[in-house]
């Protein structure tokens, strides 16, 4: 039986964030995880009136979703999942992920220990399935990918969401061809992510990234939700940026209204 959705009226959505176990084996050569439990997101998060979560698999855990998994099963229904598969994967075990809160396949082309093969092979295999589920994928690129990410997407029937501002970093100018992929991928019915400031090139208030996040938001416009990053892996423990800070660039670029209609309207890729 699939989880439905639970209290939808309730608090507003923070899109993008991790779970860790310092105890999870993990991959080498980058950042060495702490602990971060779902716990510990929660107390931030409710406490500027988010109640769900969608909990993204990192790239340090490669396929081993186990604690993505577990953490949505302490809340059955109220938090959703991006996990990171074998292309492979058997349809019965996508089918737990589902009933559990899962609603997509994530691709990261950026992290020293991110995607090992060509996305293009795996998106064509996985893609039938996805449609079935109505799964999106989820791309962490930067934008000298996102004409691929366009081509595949284009005409595939399966939902595009762009991780950080889809690589848009502040050095990318108003002429760069870039924009042109941007938009392309917006008419296709593509989703963004207004997230992950620092890896973009800005410093806290993120000033540099406004405009870049209005133009975003003129060719996404609905189709547009925001998250925190928690637990922020580029930062040392004793140097983390607040929970507030991760909001504030969305206010300012949108205006504090409607930037609160967006944190608490219920994305539908997340249904």
């Amino acid at each position: 039986m699939i989880e439905p959705l639970r209290g939808q009226s309730v608090g507003g959505w923070d899109c993008h964030v991790h779970v860790f176990s310092a105890a999870a084996p993990a991959r080498r050569g980058h950042y060495r995880p702490g602990d971060h439990p779902l716990a510990q997101i929660k107390v931030a998060a409710q406490a500027r009136g988010v109640d769900h979560l969608v909990i993204v698999q990192p790239s340090v855990y490669g396929t081993d979703n186990q604690l993505l998994l577990d953490a949505l099963a302490v809340d059955p229904g109220w938090h959703r999942g991006i996990v990171v598969v074998d292309p492979h994967v058997s349809d019965a075990q996508l089918d737990e992920m589902h009933a559990l809160g899962v609603r997509g396949v994530r691709f990261n082309l950026v992290s020293p220990v991110g995607e090992r093969t060509s996305p293009m092979q795996g998106f064509a295999t996985l893609a039938p399935r996805l449609r079935k589920r109505n799964w999106h994928v989820q791309w962490y690129v930067g934008t000298e990918h996102l004409s691929t990410v366009a081509a595949l997407h284009r005409d595939s029937g399966v939902t595009c969401v762009l991780d950080h501002l889809a690589g848009i970093h502040a050095g990318v100018a108003a002429g760069d061809p870039a924009w042109r992929f941007i938009e392309d991928l917006a008419m296709q019915g593509a989703w963004i992510k207004l997230s992950g400031w620092y890896r973009l090139n800005a410093r806290e208030p993120y000033s540099e990234l406004v405009p870049q996040v209005r133009r975003l938001a003129a060719l996404f416009r609905e189709r547009m939700v925001w998250g925190s990053d928690w637990p922020h892996t580029m930062f040392k423990a004793d140097a983390l940026p607040s929970y507030e800070s991760t909001w504030h660039p969305v206010e300012v670029a949108l205006g504090v209204e409607a930037a609160h209609a967006l944190r608490c309207a219920q994305p539908v890729v997340y249904l």
